[in-house]
């Protein structure tokens, strides 16, 4: 019933009428039937850590993740982990045993796994982790044929400024409607667990699949993890640490705005909704790539960029140096309006650089949008 409610509060925000008939392919914006969400929820292991997983230990959850795969669909299966993912390292190791070497890695590279942390192991104090206990780090082995993000980052200020703003949460989000209503107030954090869901949140600002590019959750390089043994997309220390740290601060006003315009949503079925951002009358959300002569002056139009609420808005084009190669200084005339000007250094050549058109309107809570613009020089 709580569902029920829920759900027709979530269809009343977004003016949907109905529900499709088949909801195996869903757009953005759809909301399914509580039914639809049963029928895909399913149990995967109980158990904690490497030593179950193998014969014997096969679920529901696990039968899934091989059946999903197998579907004939190319479009990425995405494995956000909020604990242990030792369900999807037992689908992983019953193909190994199954199927070719080939096959196998074919199977890996239909998945994106993003963790937060590694906690399919026990937790123990100081630095004393004993990795080998944990199914993480044998899928980490893997390496190039599965695209693992291991966040050691944004969950840690998530936890610790959810925290130190506990209030606004307890204003906008606890006791907030049927779902408010369950939740908690916290006991070591806030959300720490969230950015594995917030990687994939289609808000235009990035190509999920791409670790470098920078979003909501983090930013991520290619290299040994804290297990000092392992290699992986992760961010635990130096300059992805700081990157990741440095956005998170940024962004961090935006997440939680758009989490409490959500509870609203569920709540009346109204509130404020994010701008719909559009380049050039590019409508969708995936990034921008132009290809362009160095010396070039590019103009970028977000003139048509609209609030579904009718809001004003307000503009900001910005480059976010770390997800390109071209480290010197790019030019932006009129950076705080809807029409842009690029200004394409003139020894860019064989580089790329981004540039992020971020709008928000002046509704409660302010919403953000984003788009970016990849540029190449030639």
């Amino acid at each position: 019933m709580l569902m029920k409610k829920i759900c027709q509060n979530l269809k009343k925000r977004s003016g949907q009428k109905d529900f499709a008939a088949d909801e195996s392919k869903q757009h953005i914006g759809y909301w399914p039937t509580p039914d639809y969400l049963r029928s895909r929820t399913v149990t995967g292991s109980k158990k904690m850590g490497m030593k179950f997983i193998g014969e014997g230990n096969d679920s529901e959850g696990s039968n899934l993740i091989i059946d999903l795969a197998d579907e004939n669909d190319d479009r990425p299966i995405w494995i956000t982990v909020w604990g242990g993912g030792n369900t999807f390292a037992q689908s992983i190791w019953r193909v190994q045993q199954e199927r070719s070497p080939e096959e196998l890695k074919s199977f890996l590279r239909k998945f994106r796994i993003y963790t937060i942390t590694d906690q399919d192991r026990p937790w123990s104090q100081g630095d004393t982790i004993n990795y080998a206990n944990s199914s993480h780090q044998w899928m980490r082995k893997f390496e190039q044929d599965l695209l693992f993000f291991w966040d050691e980052c944004a969950w840690k200020h998530q936890n610790g400024t959810g925290r130190n703003n506990w209030d606004q949460y307890a204003r906008h989000i606890q006791d907030h409607g049927n779902l408010g209503a369950l939740y908690p107030k916290y006991k070591y954090g806030v959300e720490g667990d969230t950015p594995s869901f917030m990687h994939v949140i289609p808000n235009g600002l990035s190509d999920p699949n791409v670790p470098t590019q920078v979003s909501w959750s983090g930013y991520f390089e290619f290299g040994l993890g804290r297990d000092s043994l392992t290699r992986s997309y992760t961010n635990y220390t130096g300059k992805p640490y700081d990157i990741s740290t440095k956005y998170f601060s940024y962004f961090y006003p935006a997440i939680f705005n758009n989490f409490a315009a959500r509870m609203d949503w569920a709540k009346e079925g109204k509130g404020n909704r994010n701008p719909v951002v559009i380049i050039n009358r590019d409508k969708g959300i995936n990034p921008i790539e132009i290809n362009c002569k160095t010396g070039e002056k590019i103009r970028l139009n977000a003139t048509k960029t609209f609030d579904p609420d009718g809001d004003q808005l307000s503009y900001k084009w910005w480059l976010i140096p770390e997800a390109g190669t071209y480290s010197g200084d790019i030019k932006i005339s009129n950076s705080k309006s809807g029409i842009a000007t690029i200004h394409v250094p003139s020894d860019s050549a064989g580089k790329k650089f981004h540039i992020i058109c971020e709008v928000t309107d002046n509704g409660t809570h302010n919403l953000t949008g984003y788009r970016r613009i990849i540029f190449e020089p030639e």
